[in-house]
Parts: C-alpha cells; structure tokens; sequence
C-alpha cells in the first residue's frame, strides 16, 4: 500500500499512471478476446461462437438470478462486460507484473482501492438510475428510504455507505492479498540460493492455481452482487 508510484496531474485531478496502464492493458484483452471469438457469426454456432455464447449464458444466469426475464435484459451487457473486465483484471498480475525503479507500471488493476471502488461507484449510480429511471424521484425517494418506516431514513443511508465499502473493498482485499503472498512466495525463492528456489517453484505453482480460482469467484460475487443491488432499487417494497 506504501509502495512509490508514478503519478501526473490534469485539470487539478492526480492520475496514477500504473493504474492506467494496467487498466487499458486489461481492457484490451478484453476486447481482442471478445473481437476474435465474434468474427464470422453462424445460426447454428460452432467453435469460437459456441465458447462465446458459453460465456454470455453465464453472465446472462447471474443477472437472471436477481432480476426477471424482462428486466434482466437491460443488464446483460453490462453485466457481461463487467464480469470478464474483473475477471481478466483480477489474473493480470498473477502472470505479467513489470516494475521501473520500485514502481509497478504493470500489475493487477484491481489490487488497488481505487479501481475497486470506482468499479463500486459505477454499479451503486446505475442501480440508482434505474430505479430513477422506473418510478421518478420522489417516488423511488420514497420507496427507497422510507419505507417501511421514515425513521429508517437514516439507517437506509448508511446502508447504502456500507455497500459501497464493502463491494469496492472485498475485491480489493482479495486480490491485493493475493499478490502480497505472491511476492512473498518470490523473494524467499531467491533469499538462500537453489534450495529455497525448488521450494518456492511448486509454491508458487500451487498459489496461481488457487489464485486464478479466487479471482474467478470475486469477478462472479462482484457481478451477483450488482445485479442484487440492481433489483433493491427497481423492486417496489411492500
């Protein structure tokens, strides 16, 4: 967390150009992935098609999960791009981690709080847009905050405080924590010569394995969550 990291400023606003990097990196991966596997689209899919429908049928059950039919095709595509953004985020350091003078340029986005929690913001905006979107803003005011009781309004508040905290930084904490064991795992490798190199080496094996399989889970908890919070806020409460 106190590690240098490079920095510039636009506009009065501070950008951490290791957090950028990283993200247009992942971004991109996204998107050549998505590119390749969509060229030459069939009716009746086979191969690369078949491993894309694969994967939007599976964003597409989570979001079905917490929203109806109709409601859950509005989200889909977000839901879908989000899902493998995390996903690919969450595995970038595991494999590709480049640092120039103690500074990463190139590590998982999300082992930092600040993608994390834009990721939050984007996911708790939408879901008040929608509910906006549905019943106006009194309305949804009403439905939102004061309902069961006014004197909740309060207590509604910070609820919507906490789910920001803790959406934003259970990815966080999961990741980073990864990494930090990681490069934990690295430096013993090489601190007493070849025998701690040979154990390091199947250590180091085993923690990706478990790693991949743990940011896998925090993409699927992030994106279930999201549509979760989604249907509080379009759902009228009785």
């Amino acid at each position: 967390m106190n590690d240098p990291v490079s920095t510039f400023k636009l506009f009065g606003l501070t950008f951490n150009v290791g957090n950028m990097v990283s993200v247009v990196i992942a971004s991109a991966v996204v998107f050549i992935l998505m590119f390749v596997l969509s060229r030459k689209l069939q009716l009746v899919p086979t191969g690369k098609q078949n491993a894309l429908e694969m994967m939007a049928d599976f964003t597409n059950n989570i979001v079905k999960g917490s929203l109806d039919k109709n409601t859950s095709r509005a989200f889909s595509l977000y839901a879908f791009v989000l899902f493998f953004f995390i996903f690919v985020s969450n595995q970038l350091g595991l494999f590709i981690q480049l640092t120039y003078n103690d500074v990463s340029y190139v590590k998982s986005p999300t082992a930092d709080p600040i993608v994390t929690m834009t990721l939050a913001l984007m996911t708790l905006m939408l879901a008040h847009f929608a509910g906006v979107s549905k019943f106006g803003f009194k309305s949804y005011f009403n439905n939102t905050y004061l309902k069961p009781f006014k004197v909740w309004l309060p207590l509604s508040i910070f609820e919507e405080f906490t789910n920001f905290l803790t959406l934003g930084l259970r990815l966080f904490g999961n990741i980073f924590a990864g990494e930090m064991l990681l490069s934990v795992i690295m430096n013993f490798a090489f601190s007493h010569g070849p025998i701690t190199m040979v154990i390091a080496v199947p250590l180091t094996l085993l923690w990706q394995g478990f790693s991949v399989f743990l940011g896998s889970i925090q993409a699927f908890v992030f994106v279930t969550l999201t549509s979760v919070y989604i249907s509080q806020k379009i759902e009228v409460e009785e």
